[in-house]
């Protein structure tokens, strides 16, 4: 194959992997987590260092704390040091709220970047996966998001919202 496209096809397939984080962690899709990472990824939160397969229980704990969370990763720049090597950094913004104890949903809003390195290994079908094998997440900044939206839409402006307790929500779709 051409090398300017299998590097094409080599940083889609790394842009999906970053995707499919953000919206795991906002389904509670344990399995599509883990399938971010290889278990023995080296992981640096800062409130947590090891290996993802240890990582994967806690960041799941905390984002089934949120009664609403929301991420989204974009601005990948990845570089490439070999077939099966590359080096990604992109920006995140994350917005995650609790129930307070009047009733009402509050929270902040993240900024930061992830360092990530990724690694294409052998997958269980005999071709390769790229998945994340270092992973350091850098806060930059944050801002309070007080009296958010309920799970009731307001009658004012009835736009739908989804309350995303457990894994399995009805409108999850696997793609």
């Amino acid at each position: 194959m051409d090398p300017n496209l299998q590097e094409l096809l080599d940083k889609q397939a790394i842009s999906e992997v970053l995707a499919r984080y953000a919206r795991t962690l906002d389904w509670l899709d344990d399995a599509g987590q883990a399938s971010c990472y290889w278990p023995d990824a080296e992981i640096d939160y800062g409130f947590f260092k090891g290996t993802a397969a240890d990582f994967l229980p806690v960041v799941m704990d905390i984002e089934r704390q949120s009664a609403r969370r929301w991420h989204m990763l974009g601005g990948q720049i990845i570089r490439f040091h070999g077939p099966t090597t590359a080096s990604c950094e992109c920006y995140g913004i994350f917005a995650g709220a609790r129930h307070q104890e009047d009733g009402t949903l509050a929270g902040n809003l993240y900024g930061g970047r992830y360092l990530d390195e990724f690694e294409k290994r052998a997958n269980e079908n005999g071709g390769g996966e790229w998945r994340i094998a270092k992973r350091l997440y850098v806060v930059d900044w944050s801002h309070p998001l007080p009296d958010q939206p309920g799970f009731t839409p307001n009658p004012a402006f009835p736009l739908p919202t989804l309350e995303i307790a457990e894994s399995g929500h009805p409108l999850y779709r696997e793609l």
